[in-house]
């Protein structure tokens, strides 16, 4: 009787088995391919319409049947967005408008499109002279402050950007150019900054000061904003607007990028970074601007 159990339990085991394996065979070979769950076609068009009564503004909206998330790129990098965007490119120049739609299963397709601003915003145009560092003659439009004059601390132009390289030791240096600016108008100050290390004691400070910049003379008129190991920031690898991954205060003891001036006429926007352990690849600064809000 207790042989006929067993073998009873081992016939039951057996069917048990053989109907999971036969369940599992009928599975599709892909468990996402096939059955509904990714959206390999997902529609990532979109239209661009102007604002009726504004300057150089646009509206992007993305279609939205089977997205379910958008991302955009408007020429500052990507990042996720609303399916409807409104978006102001101050600056004359053609623009290449990229939006990716997520759908489902995470698949992502990609739409580009083009819009071409014939003349920038008087009043939210870009003050800085050269800020993308497009070639030698916005290179050109940067003075240097010769802080160190041993060279352990330098500003290197490229296409496209600048980089601060230094050996450390507290070297450091500035660079600066000259722009003007109204009464009591509030103005933004921005960049791209990056760095693939982090550092250690170091700083990257920019201000914006009526004092004239010279050589051998650490700048301290009016700091706006920055990078700082003491704060918090700079200490890991970055990359992203200044105003998004800075932590310096400003000379009022807050973290802003909205500066004003008690009179009209010339400022200096003077970018000064140093440090005694410095990030081996260097900080690197793109598209710098000054603009009136």
């Amino acid at each position: 009787m207790f042989v006929n159990k067993i073998s009873k339990s081992a016939i039951y085991l057996f069917f048990a088995f053989a109907s999971v394996s036969t369940l599992l065979s009928c599975q599709p070979d892909d468990a996402v391919d096939g059955n509904g769950l990714t959206d390999a076609n997902v529609d990532a068009s979109f239209t661009i319409t102007p604002v009726d009564g504004a300057v150089n503004t646009y509206i992007l909206e993305a279609q939205t049947k089977n997205v379910i998330a958008s991302k955009w790129n408007i020429g500052d990098g990507l990042y996720s967005g609303k399916m409807t965007e409104k978006i102001s490119l101050p600056d004359a120049g053609t623009y290449k408008i990229t939006h990716i739609a997520v759908g489902r299963g995470g698949s992502e397709n990609v739409t580009t499109k083009e819009i071409v601003v014939a003349t920038s915003d008087p009043l939210k145009g870009n003050l800085v002279k050269g800020g993308n560092f497009a070639n030698a003659a916005d290179h050109a439009q940067w003075s240097s402050c010769n802080l160190s004059p041993s060279g352990a601390a330098k500003w290197n132009f490229k296409t496209g950007s600048a980089t601060i390289n230094s050996n450390g030791g507290w070297a450091q240096e500035a660079m600066y150019q000259a722009i003007d600016v109204v009464k009591d108008k509030e103005y933004t100050i921005d960049m791209n900054v990056s760095s693939n290390d982090g550092s250690n004691e170091t700083w990257f400070e920019v201000y914006a000061g009526t004092t004239v910049p010279a050589s051998g003379v650490e700048y301290k008129d009016n700091k706006v904003m920055g990078l700082s190991t003491w704060d918090g920031c700079a200490k890991a690898a970055f990359s992203g607007k200044l105003s998004v991954v800075g932590c310096v205060k400003n000379a009022a003891g807050v973290i802003s990028n909205t500066v004003k001036f008690s009179q009209t006429g010339k400022i200096y926007l003077v970018i000064r970074c140093g440090g005694n352990t410095f990030t081996p690849s260097g900080i690197t600064i793109s598209k710098v601007e000054f603009r009136g809000k």
